[in-house]
């Protein structure tokens, strides 16, 4: 199949879907669509960590989950309950789009205190989430895992030298209103702060991406990481970067033993995370993939918002 954004422009979304072979084409053109369509893009922000780390796809029953990336390890350690027993590190797509909203809303209003209730509702609805019944149940669950953990940031730095940072999302608890209570307008208490220091670590390493995108690929975690990495990695590069399968295992293989087992998956993530950055230039082969210098994922308009309101 050729580039789906090719395919969109010269014979529509029907058209395109109609040369798709496979279940991973149809999403990636159907993804395509939805952020091509879309006239305003909406800024969203996360910390640089999560470009070359990430939380967990799936959930784990280790209290302590560690990923490397280029220069950068991440370790989230799990909280317990009043009762000592383990919560439970944070993992999947609801997880991320959770800490998306919080990190998002902290830069857009420069503030580590957080709004959430009818914002936080109306802002997973425009994510295609409803908080209702079942995804009720496993965004608590999330939220639960989120407020309890701690993280932990290791940075290299060129001159040997190395950087750590403690601590842990929230000061407080993230806490949902009872389950009788899932219609109504407003599910969560009124607001929570972020961290101090997580809070100050994003002020200064905050990495834009597009509301559209993120919610364009949904719940497929692997897709979410690849296109943050791509968002935070593409526009800084001065020249053509190789990344070699090995790489790219070290970094996404979470839960593959071996380099060529990640290849299939980690092949359909970057081509949904491609299908909504249009600007991207990536390539792959045999002996993994080269990131070429690209425009940046936001348009720079939409991202001088870091600056604050």
């Amino acid at each position: 199949m050729g580039d789906v954004h090719q395919l969109l422009l010269r014979f529509g979304l029907d058209g395109a879907r109609a040369q798709a072979t496979t279940r991973g084409e149809r999403q990636a053109i159907d993804a395509a669509a939805l952020v091509l369509a879309e006239e305003e893009a909406r800024l969203g922000i996360t910390h640089a960590g999560f470009a070359m780390t990430s939380l967990p796809h799936k959930r784990i029953d280790q209290a302590v989950w560690r990923r490397e990336g280029t220069r950068t390890t991440l370790l989230v350690e799990a909280g317990h309950d009043r009762d000592g027993q383990l919560i439970g590190v944070p993992y999947g797509s609801l997880a991320r789009l959770i800490l998306l909203y919080l990190q998002t809303e902290a830069v857009r209003t420069n503030s580590p205190e957080i709004e959430l209730g009818r914002s936080m509702n109306s802002w997973m609805s425009r994510m295609g989430l409803r908080a209702g019944g079942k995804t009720y149940q496993l965004v608590s669950e999330q939220a639960r895992r989120i407020s309890a953990c701690r993280l932990t940031f290791f940075t290299e730095h060129g001159n040997g030298a190395e950087s750590r940072h403690n601590g842990a999302f929230v000061q407080d608890a993230i806490t949902l209103r009872g389950v009788a209570d899932a219609d109504q307008p407003s599910l969560w208490q009124d607001r929570v702060r972020l961290d101090d220091g997580f809070w100050r670590s994003l002020r200064a390493h905050p990495v834009p991406v597009r509301e559209e995108a993120i919610r364009a690929i949904g719940t497929r975690s692997l897709a979410i990481d690849v296109y943050i990495w791509l968002a935070y990695r593409l526009h800084a590069l001065a020249k053509a970067t190789p990344v070699s399968w090995a790489a790219v295992h070290a970094q996404f293989g979470a839960g593959f033993r071996h380099v060529r087992q990640i290849k299939p998956t980690f092949t359909e993530a970057l081509s949904l995370a491609l299908a909504v950055y249009p600007e991207a230039r990536v390539e792959m082969d045999r002996t993994g993939l080269t990131l070429h210098p690209s425009p940046p994922a936001v348009p720079k308009p939409l991202a001088r918002r870091l600056a604050g309101p």
